[in-house]
């Protein structure tokens, strides 16, 4: 039965969702919570690995909440079902159309779907900063500030401003996501 649950709610996810793998976080959080497969807390670390792991962060993000749920077979169940609808639908517009985007009605709907894309991933990542360092989860918890978290993300930024001075670049993601490793390691052992 996981098996079946896991399988159509990323196949939902995957049909509804517009943006890639940030777009879906959103979906897959409300998905996962609401289904009570893990709390907020477990899916941030699910979030923080899928991030560092290589791989769109949507499937990865399916693969171990599937794993977390079902072992390997619910990590397959979940894994296809966020992949098979963009699978067919690439497919499908790989098969039938070769210059989509000259179509006026195509350019004007992905025109229309951006700014929801840039909501939903802002939205993701304000109520992760919420969850993460103030540890507010819903409109009625209370505050409570992680200090720890606050310093790495402050001397992440630090690192990033000086960083840019110096190379004339940014920091590469994997490079900051070591150093916060670093740091998390360090704050949260003593």
């Amino acid at each position: 039965m996981i098996y079946l649950q896991l399988f159509l709610a990323f196949l939902e996810i995957g049909a509804v969702s517009f943006g890639g793998g940030y777009g879906m976080i959103s979906l897959i959080r409300e998905k996962v919570i609401s289904n009570g497969w893990l709390t907020d807390s477990e899916l941030l670390n699910i979030v923080a690995v899928a991030e560092s792991t290589p791989g769109p962060i949507a499937v990865n993000m399916a693969t171990f909440v599937g794993s977390d749920q079902g072992g390997f077979l619910g990590s397959m169940c979940a894994t296809v079902g966020v992949v098979l609808p963009s699978f067919v639908i690439i497919l499908l517009i790989s098969a039938l159309m070769k210059n989509l985007l000259k179509y006026k009605g195509i350019s004007a709907f992905l025109s229309g779907v951006r700014p929801c894309v840039a909501g939903m991933i802002l939205a993701t990542a304000l109520t992760m900063l919420l969850s993460k360092i103030f540890s507010v989860t819903d409109i009625s918890s209370a505050a409570a500030v992680d200090f720890f978290a606050i310093i790495i993300f402050m001397l992440l930024i630090l690192f990033t401003f000086v960083y840019k001075k110096i190379k004339k670049s940014k920091p590469s993601p994997i490079l900051m996501i070591i150093i916060s490793a670093l740091l998390g390691t360090v704050l949260y052992t003593l």
